[in-house]
């Protein structure tokens, strides 16, 4: 049993400066960044003793990535595009997403209008602005997110039918197989830039280490990592924001994807394809718009089974992108087969069993029943 003692604020706070008496340059950080930084660092000992997390990580100096938070008196000029920290002062960014909605800005925000500039203030009524987080990436750009209270009124879950639900099976070769019929091909983003980025990481092996231009070569590795990142980032918020707008419902097969990433041959593969990824987008993009997505097992027989007389395939193999029933003499596109699946196993178990569904994310799972016929029961995504 091992224990666990808590610090106290005034504990952290002696601790940081009897810190600052022995490194002078943190007397020139704002205060209330160093108490977060603390505040932080105590949490994570404390999901570690809890088994909850992992052995907390050194921060070193000289890492290209880190973050710091700074929990109060943060500014936003909206004419000007600048946003203001302490100690800091004012910083020209670049708002590549909306900070608030037009409907709450009159109502929800304080504002100061100093010639002719609308600079947003903290509202300590409704504390609106919270915390700005500052990061930055490993290819040397700076970020800053603000945290905000969350105003915004997510629509009631709408309701869906047959015609409403499409089935996705998501795969290597295929991003995405559509039970429309659709086939959304993967792009490989990682696979086309392999070359490059070996080629970087054999220039940084070359440099010397601690030099400039190991730096250099470092900083041109981080960039390219970072492109192929954004690339991936960009085509999933596509697709996944045209499944949500264009359906009532998704029904998608959860994967074991640590497991499959075990496997060497198809490791590179599938973190190329970045499938959790997509799925959280799901997720959340289901709140925003009232729609559902349904969760199927992952040991359901999807791609093996006919979807038209329920022919157990149980040869098909990877290699296999068609296959013929001998039963109904379909020809079947493996993906979409797959795909039509997952849709009828959402609708069979789901909607015809009268069901009704009123949270964002539905998990579906088969279990065993005693009368020797399946038997399935639903619960909570999340």
């Amino acid at each position: 049993m091992v224990s666990v003692d808590v610090v106290s604020q005034d504990q952290n706070l002696i601790n940081i400066l009897v810190l600052k008496d022995i490194y002078p340059w943190l007397k020139k950080v704002n205060s209330q960044s160093l108490q977060q930084a603390n505040k932080n660092l105590d949490n994570a000992y404390q999901r570690f003793f809890k088994g909850l997390g992992d052995y907390p990580a050194k921060k070193l100096k000289k890492k290209q990535h880190f973050s710091f938070q700074v929990p109060q008196h943060s500014k936003i000029n909206l004419t000007t595009s600048e946003i203001f920290l302490p100690i800091i002062g004012w910083i020209k960014i670049n708002i590549y997403r909306p900070l608030f909605e037009p409907e709450f800005f009159e109502t929800n925000i304080k504002t100061t209008t100093i010639n002719n500039e609308i600079i947003v203030e903290k509202d300590l009524n409704s504390e609106f602005l919270r915390t700005a987080k500052v990061s930055r990436t490993s290819a040397g750009r700076y970020h800053i997110s603000i945290l905000t209270e969350d105003l915004k009124k997510y629509p009631v879950t709408q309701q869906y039918s047959e015609s409403t639900l499409v089935g996705v099976d998501v795969g290597i070769k295929t991003f995405a197989a559509i039970s429309t019929g659709e086939n959304i091909d993967n792009p490989r983003f990682l696979n086309k830039s392999i070359k490059k980025l070996k080629m970087l990481q054999q220039r940084v092996s070359k440099k010397i280490k601690a030099s400039k231009n190991r730096k250099k070569a470092v900083n041109k590795l981080a960039k390219q990592h970072q492109l192929v990142s954004n690339q991936k980032n960009n085509f999933q918020h596509k697709v996944s924001l045209s499944l949500i707008r264009e359906n009532q419902a998704v029904a998608i097969e959860t994967l074991n994807i640590k497991g499959m990433i075990k496997n060497h041959k198809l490791a590179q593969a599938v973190a190329d394809s970045a499938w959790s990824s997509f799925v959280t987008k799901l997720d959340y993009k289901v709140q925003w718009f009232g729609k559902t997505i349904l969760k199927i097992g992952m040991f359901e027989p999807s791609s093996k089974n006919c979807h038209v007389c329920g022919y157990h395939y149980s040869e098909l193999t990877l290699k296999d992108g068609e296959w013929l029933s001998p039963s109904c003499n379909t020809n079947h596109d493996r993906d979409i087969n797959a795909a039509i699946n997952i849709k009828q196993f959402a609708i069979n178990n789901l909607i015809t069993s009268g069901t009704e569904v009123r949270a964002c994310g539905v998990i579906l799972k088969r279990e065993s029943s005693k009368a020797g016929c399946p038997s399935f029961k639903m619960g909570s995504s999340r």
